[in-house]
């Protein structure tokens, strides 16, 4: 079905080919045209010039199989990181809280009912989900997504969570509408949030919000560890501190990010 916009401005064109980009994924790493066409509604001549297209930006290769994206696309997700220059001012802090607690550490902000990773400082241990720059899940079972949704206004919270999510997850946590308001005020009054196997078994991680100088939550970073091998009584008793201390340094240093002015040079 054609894209259907909100206005005489939207270019139906260019909606296409981020539906052709976003259609491949972790179980549709190359598709022929006609898997292209039937993942994103098209028809197949408006398939095939899309990824022409794509192909001769460099977002796309052919093979003998199919279509497959290339590394160019990540550039595409490089762009927002460094635009929101969130990277830059966390990464210090992300890289020593990881070395503290010697476990891996993220950065994710809201998107729609989803959370995406933004940053990571990885550690070299096996858990039960794969995670990088790009990665989506289900914001409600996450500790990144609960300190971000804590911060929304009901009629907003209400908005973001009716969106369905696009991560291809299914949470093992189902609560009910009291169960999830009881949890978000909870984490709303304590300032930081935990999870412990509720978006899949094996996952235990306790985050708290990132703020801009206003004082509105713009993230989440996050401490993540193996059930396993973490208590919730170590995770709370020694990571938590060290997670609020670094959390609060990036705030800190995102606002007199924000607070310098900007100069743009001239090209010579």
């Amino acid at each position: 079905m054609p894209r259907v916009g909100t206005g005489p401005d939207f270019i139906e064109a260019l909606a296409r080919g981020l539906d052709v980009i976003t259609a491949f994924g972790p179980h549709r790493p190359e598709m022929t045209l006609a898997e292209v066409a039937g993942a994103t509604g098209l028809a197949r001549p408006t398939a095939r010039r899309i990824l022409l297209t794509l192909a001769e930006l460099g977002y796309v290769r052919s093979g003998d199989r199919g279509f497959a994206l290339t590394p160019r696309v990540l550039d595409l997700g490089a762009a927002y990181v460094g635009s929101m220059g969130l990277w830059e001012v966390a990464r210090p802090h992300l890289e020593a809280l990881s070395a503290r607690v010697d476990e891996s550490c993220s950065i994710a902000q809201l998107d729609g009912s989803d959370i995406v990773y933004v940053a990571r400082a990885s550690v070299p241990k096996i858990v039960s989900l794969a995670v990088q720059i790009g990665t989506r899940f289900p914001a409600l079972p996450t500790s990144l997504g609960k300190v971000q949704l804590a911060a929304l206004p009901p009629d907003e919270l209400e908005r973001v969570l009716a969106e369905p999510t696009r991560s291809g997850l299914t949470p093992r946590w189902q609560p009910t509408r009291e169960e999830r308001d009881a949890t978000l005020r909870e984490v709303r009054a304590r300032g930081w949030a935990l999870t412990d196997e509720q978006l899949t078994r094996g996952i235990r991680s306790v985050a708290a919000p990132l703020r801009d100088g206003s004082g509105r939550v713009i993230a989440g970073v996050n401490v993540n560890c193996h059930a396993a091998e973490t208590s919730v009584e170590h995770l709370l008793e020694h990571h938590l501190p060290l997670l609020l201390a670094a959390a609060g340094e990036i705030s800190a240093d995102f606002a007199r990010r924000e607070s310098l002015p900007h100069v743009t040079l001239p090209a010579s």
